[in-house]
């Protein structure tokens, strides 16, 4: 019960890392408002947590900033504090093309979503924790954002400007007890990359997702949400500015496992 008494905002709770991190905040007693585009989708998330847990739910789109403002300042009215925010929502945008051929329009709509929801969130959810004196904020960024080939340029850059973006806020709110982090996750089975997994099951090839990371396997979202909830929680009290690769050891080679001498 880590999170007793504590209130939880969490994007892209729809599914996937988002919906286990709800998941595991609301099994350790954490009041939770779930965000998403996807009504149905946060209906569906709530309807699986425990009985017990208060639960709120906002459909918007996190890259108008008025509607974040709103939705900050509705979660205030209904539980009174904010202790923990979770920037999880993003999209891939499914470009992959290169640079000489990319698409302005997709890259101003995932900078939007993956970059300035996370800011518009943060902007409003801190100005409570500073008051407070107390907060935690997770960011999820991706092994994408820490080296190339595990995304398409525009959510590659994405996902370094979140890391870079954890850095700067956490040195912009340290001094008012609220500590800011992030996760990069690697290959994990969710609904945005569900057509990774579809392709390859399609061709009976599902035993080499993962393969090249050094746990040879591809990774689950309650695994990041595990970690997510660590340095959400009192246990990561004195972390605060860091990006931790989830990936099953993805980043820590040169993506050829047993290779290292």
């Amino acid at each position: 019960m880590r999170f007793e008494n504590k209130v939880a905002i969490i994007t892209g709770a729809a599914s996937g890392i988002g919906r286990a991190v709800a998941e595991r905040l609301a099994a350790e007693g954490a009041r939770v408002a779930l965000i998403d585009r996807n009504q149905e989708g946060l209906q569906a998330t709530a309807a699986g947590l425990p009985d017990q847990s208060r639960v709120w739910l906002r459909a918007l789109d996190i890259s108008r900033e008025a509607e974040v403002e709103q939705c900050v300042a509705d979660v205030l009215a209904a539980f009174g504090r904010i202790d923990i925010l979770c920037n999880n929502a993003g999209i891939a945008g499914g470009d992959y093309s290169q640079i000489t051929e990319t698409d302005t329009a997709v890259w101003q709509n995932i900078m939007a979503v993956n970059v300035m929801g996370a800011v518009h969130f943060t902007k409003y959810a801190a100005r409570s924790m500073r008051e407070q004196r107390s907060g935690a904020v997770v960011n999820t960024a991706s092994v994408a954002g820490v080296r190339s080939g595990a995304g398409g340029n525009a959510y590659s850059a994405s996902k370094a400007a979140v890391i870079n973006f954890t850095m700067t806020t956490a040195c912009d709110l340290g001094e008012w007890n609220v500590r800011v982090n992030a996760v990069c996750p690697g290959l994990i089975e969710t609904g945005m990359t569900a057509p990774v997994f579809a392709r390859a099951r399609a061709v009976q090839k599902e035993e080499k997702l993962g393969s090249r990371c050094e746990l040879r396997r591809y990774g689950r979202p309650q695994e990041v949400a595990a970690v997510i909830c660590f340095l959400a929680s009192d246990d990561a009290s004195y972390v605060t500015g860091q990006a931790l690769p989830v990936d099953g050891g993805n980043t820590a080679s040169l993506n050829l496992p047993g290779m290292k001498v």
